[in-house]
């Protein structure tokens, strides 16, 4: 089979970082890169020997593609994507899908009519040490889950962002919590801040009950002088946490459990010991690029589908809803 052609449009941090992961794939044949600063674009272009494009449209007019990443501004993934749609180009968009549910649901509806895949860049779900507690959740390893409490924390970003800490930070522990809990959520409460961000939120304390009755938090915000990224499973077996940047994972076990009688009705937490899991690391991106590629020769399912998007954006937007207002929201 002939290698897939691919291109990336966008050429910032992100988008520069999907050129290098492609240029180094067998399986496929990197064509161009695309950004509307012609300097950036060049200078990505010239680096790995692709061509320039500072036009999308150009580019779909001359360059025969199978698959493309779109790392743009979140306000600009619908008309990006819905020309690609249009070109018959499988899409991978970076997260968050859309700006809007409409948008987001509109790029589904497209891709479905034309056939083509649809994937969102919830890079997270990629990362071996999420796959590992998904595995292990899923093996009953915790017993009944009670908790996830998610920490994302950061400095202030030093690029433009066009959305809040929520849309930018938050929506990555939000699709990962769905994830990992396999449930939808029933409900939603959210406090904000905005301490710095000259027009957005940039601290979050979210809660989200899902209909099995976990508790998920999400702690996040920009104004921490170190990045953060944990999260922490807390089940009647004991607790998992998992460092998302070392790619680390630690059972802490609840000794009590271990002895455990159902039928006294009673139930207790004793400290038990460490338990270190070695996790084999990997490049999220790579990973998820590579995944990206294998869907479209397989025709297999996205792995992060539209709708999955279009779910943590939905919730992404009830958190800003509940923090307007000050209430509880229904999704």
């Amino acid at each position: 089979m002939s290698k897939l052609r691919v291109a990336v449009i966008g050429a910032g941090a992100m988008g520069a970082s999907h050129v290098r992961v492609y240029s180094k794939m067998e399986d496929i044949d990197l064509i161009a890169v695309c950004d509307n600063n012609k300097e950036t674009s060049s200078k990505v272009a010239d680096k790995y020997k692709i061509k320039s494009y500072t036009s999308y449209e150009e580019m779909f007019e001359n360059e025969s593609l199978d698959a493309i990443s779109i790392s743009v501004p979140t306000k600009f993934h619908k008309e990006v994507t819905l020309c690609a749609i249009k070109n018959k180009i499988n899409v991978l968009v970076e997260k968050p899908i859309a700006d809007s549910v409409e948008d987001a649901q509109e790029m589904i509806d497209e891709a479905k009519k034309s056939n083509v895949k649809l994937m969102v860049g919830h890079i997270e779900r990629f990362n071996p040490v999420i796959v590992e507690l998904k595995k292990r959740i899923e093996n009953n390893e915790l017993g009944k889950i009670y908790k996830l409490h998610c920490d994302r924390l950061s400095p202030f970003p030093k690029r433009v962002v066009d959305v809040g800490v929520i849309i930018d930070l938050a929506i990555h522990e939000i699709d990962i919590l769905k994830y990992l809990v396999g449930s939808e959520a029933k409900r939603v409460y959210a406090e904000t801040a905005q301490r710095i961000h000259s027009g957005h939120e940039d601290l979050l304390i979210g809660t989200m009950r899902f209909e099995n009755g976990v508790l998920g938090v999400i702690n996040t915000n920009w104004l921490t002088p170190k990045k953060v990224r944990e999260i922490r499973v807390t089940g009647e077996k004991g607790m998992f946490v998992a460092n998302y940047l070392t790619q680390e994972l630690c059972l802490y076990e609840n000794e009590f459990v271990k002895n455990l009688d159902y039928s006294e009705g009673f139930m207790n937490v004793i400290e038990g010991k460490k338990v270190e899991i070695k996790i084999e690391k990997k490049e999220p991106l790579k990973v998820e690029l590579e995944t990206f590629i294998k869907t479209i020769v397989n025709n297999d399912k996205s792995p992060v589908t539209g709708e999955d998007g279009l779910d943590a954006l939905n919730i992404a937007q009830k958190f800003l809803e509940s923090s307007k207002n000050n209430k509880v929201i229904l999704p």
